[in-house]
């Protein structure tokens, strides 16, 4: 996710946060296409964040958002992008104004549904959530949490090392875990081994795992939660959200889900309003990389899949990556010999926190990107 709204935490007067409002007046759909729109119905945002649109050589992008009830949102995001094959070029995502500010401590689930479907040729992207923390309820993100339902056409997370921390089964599925710095930002990716592109679970089974295996604090405060999609490039691309809901349940926290409530079946729209989002035009950018000539051309009708390359998103630094797509997810761009291990063109070679191997393939220079990245050119 590529920008970070803050708002200040309300007073907790339930043990139900973020469920929003059941309106029944029904609207027309309502759709955005310019860089930083944005449209609010219940406690939802749905923005644009076309934060890198002038990297494509061509391309547009719009949303819709096409109703609202109870607490399940149904909308869209239509795209086509070419050119700059390792830059992200957006993150259409939707937002709950009131997952803000709370303690995680304080927190017993997050139940959520998420159902969604992806057509169109050479799609690269990816589908994903993205979560920020603080110590504080309002101050600088500290982590970074991703949890990626789909990679297609070659999308993954930034690694200090290039390999998987660990792959937890959670959800009744199994992730990949990578981790590695992004700036001052910390940033844990968990990457679905297979899509999930019906996703119904609870996001603190994924907190409470970094809890009690990676040292994240449970004082750290939730400043943001988003979901949505990266695009690299692809054409005539439409991400179809048919159910989408989200909150936060409080109270004692046992670490163990709370039942997920089913998405509702209909589908009339609430009041609606267009904005430019001001917090939208912060430094929002990200470290990214796309799928070069190993991109899967799909026709319009299937999903895109395949690759993984390394990427990562952060609200921290404006620096564009190029990874050359790998065959398998868990395994770096590195190869290895009995003596030494070096890394391939594109491959990370060097960095704060980074601990793989500084050597490149012969022919290839480690250069320096950022204080962060370096790879082998």
């Amino acid at each position: 996710m590529h920008f970070t709204t803050l708002i200040t935490p309300a007073i907790l007067a339930s043990a139900v946060l973020a469920t929003p409002t059941k309106s029944q007046n029904k609207r027309a759909a309502t759709t955005i296409c310019g860089q930083w729109d944005s449209v609010a119905t219940g406690t939802y945002v749905v923005y644009q964040d076309l934060w890198d649109e002038s990297a494509a050589t061509s391309g547009s992008q719009c949303s819709t958002v096409d109703s609202l009830s109870s607490e399940t949102l149904t909308w869209s995001t239509s795209w086509s992008w070419e050119g700059a094959s390792s830059s992200v070029k957006s993150y259409a995502n939707v937002v709950v104004n009131q997952a803000t500010g709370v303690e995680l401590s304080t927190i017993s689930s997050i139940p959520t549904v998420w159902d969604w479907s992806y057509t169109g040729t050479s799609i690269v992207a990816d589908v994903s959530y993205d979560l920020f923390t603080s110590s504080t309820a309002t101050g600088s993100n500290e982590y970074e949490i991703m949890i990626w339902l789909a990679a297609l056409g070659g999308a993954g997370p930034i690694s200090s090392t290039g390999s998987t921390v660990a792959t937890p089964t959670i959800n009744g599925a199994t992730w990949e875990l990578y981790s590695g710095p992004n700036g001052d930002t910390t940033v844990y990716s968990f990457v679905a081994a297979t899509e999930q592109t019906s996703f119904s679970g609870d996001i603190m089974d994924f907190m409470n795992y970094l809890i009690q295996n990676e040292g994240l604090s449970d004082t750290q405060y939730i400043t943001s939660i988003g979901a949505g999609t990266e695009p690299f490039t692809g054409s005539s691309a439409v991400l179809t959200v048919s159910a989408y809901s989200i909150s936060i349940d409080t109270g004692s926290s046992s670490g163990s889900s709370a039942t997920v409530a089913s998405a509702t079946s209909a589908a009339v729209a609430a009041a609606k309003t267009t904005t430019t989002s001001a917090q939208a035009q912060a430094a929002t950018t990200s470290y990214k990389a796309a799928a070069t000539t190993s991109a899967v051309s799909e026709p319009a009708t299937t999903s895109a899949a395949s690759t993984l390359v390394a990427a990562s998103s952060t609200a921290q630094q404006a620096t564009t990556l190029k990874v050359v797509a790998s065959t398998s997810a868990a395994s770096p761009a590195t190869t290895s010999s009995t003596s030494t291990t070096t890394v391939a063109e594109w491959g990370q070679c060097g960095g704060s926190g980074f601990a793989g191997s500084t050597t490149c393939a012969s022919g290839l220079t480690c250069t320096y990107q950022n204080d962060w990245y370096s790879q082998c050119l």
